[in-house]
């Protein structure tokens, strides 16, 4: 199976980045993800373990995907019941408030039973990737906090020509006095 799907965001890069990096998070709004723990994470390099679980089928998997941030991510298997499992998210920034998304994933599950299940299941899943990760950054960005408003500039100082005289130096004399 192959899937290729490609998106222009209202967020920008690094947003989309951090949401498809953070696989910890996927069970809060992948609902066939019932964990995920990330087993190693360095600057170019994540690794975890997906458990599935949609509609009596449960399994497993870890996958080990190099990453360049925040533009592009590999999707790698290490271990599950794929014989071929690879792709990619690749972010290219348009603005500062946006980019194009695009996913790719090839696979292939190992002819088993588990295989011939998890397929079942797997399959509409993987269709749907590229929708839940955009609803999750539409979520995310409703529930941040407004950005603090910018401060105001001090007002500039009155030109010279209008500011008022200096009083005389000494006494004042009385009025109509010179």
């Amino acid at each position: 199976m192959e899937i290729r799907r490609s998106a222009l965001v209202g967020h920008p890069a690094e947003r989309m980045f951090e949401l498809i990096e953070a696989a910890e998070h996927y069970p809060a709004f992948l609902p066939w993800c019932a964990s995920a723990t990330i087993i190693e994470r360095t600057d170019e390099l994540v690794a975890a373990r997906i458990e599935v679980a949609w509609r009596g089928a449960r399994f497993s998997f870890v996958t080990r995907n190099a990453k360049r941030r925040p533009q592009w991510m590999s999707i790698g298997l290490a271990e599950g019941p794929f014989r071929r499992f690879e792709g990619h998210w690749q972010l290219t920034p348009l603005s500062d408030w946006g980019c194009r998304v695009e996913f790719v994933l090839s696979y292939d599950f190992a002819v088993s039973v588990v295989g011939s299940l998890a397929g079942l299941v797997f399959d509409p899943l993987a269709n749907t990737l590229m929708d839940a990760f955009i609803q999750r950054a539409d979520q995310v960005a409703l529930l941040a906090p407004p950005p603090a408003p910018a401060a105001l500039p001090a007002p500039p100082a009155p030109p010279a020509a209008l500011e008022s005289p200096a009083p005389p130096a000494g006494p004042v004399p009385p009025f109509g006095e010179p």
